[in-house]
């Protein structure tokens, strides 16, 4: 046996059945200040643009924002799901387009696509291109996940 897997682990999925414009994965976040709360705290980011509406419009944001790196990691989450394991993942990048506003009592509804891109057989890496919304735009631009399968 060479590892150890947990009941009920999900599989790797097979590269070799994958086909660009896949639609691998999907999910929906609702974000509010108590997320941002908890962020910051394990973050450390304790800018007051992602906890105070006052100062947030001071600097020219139309309200208390999520942080970037939350929104890029709430992103990447149902890529890391559907791939099995965190260590597939060789390469994340993402464009920071639109900031994810956050209302005191509504909160905020992040969505996730993630489609296939590209493949590279040679190299088995797939390509998973994102798409991630917030109130109908895209808040990250040209986001994009690498994973390669063995």
């Amino acid at each position: 046996m060479a590892y150890f897997e947990a009941p009920g682990a999900p599989e790797t999925p097979d590269f070799d059945a994958l086909t660009v414009g896949d639609v691998v994965a999907e999910r929906t976040f609702d974000v509010t200040r108590d997320s941002l709360v908890r962020y910051a705290g394990a973050s450390g980011d304790f800018n007051p643009i992602h906890y105070r509406d006052d100062i947030a419009t001071s600097v020219g944001l139309p309200g208390v924002i999520a942080h970037g790196m939350l929104t890029m990691g709430l992103a990447v989450q149902p890529v890391v799901e559907w791939a099995g394991d965190p260590a597939l993942v060789v390469d994340y990048q993402v464009r920071f387009t639109r900031p994810v506003v956050v209302d005191p009592s509504e909160g905020a509804t992040v969505t996730v696509s993630a489609k296939v891109g590209q493949l590279d057989a040679e190299a088995r890496i797939a390509r998973i291109d994102l798409t991630t919304t917030f109130g109908g735009e895209t808040v990250l631009g040209k986001a994009q996940v690498r994973v390669r399968f063995a």
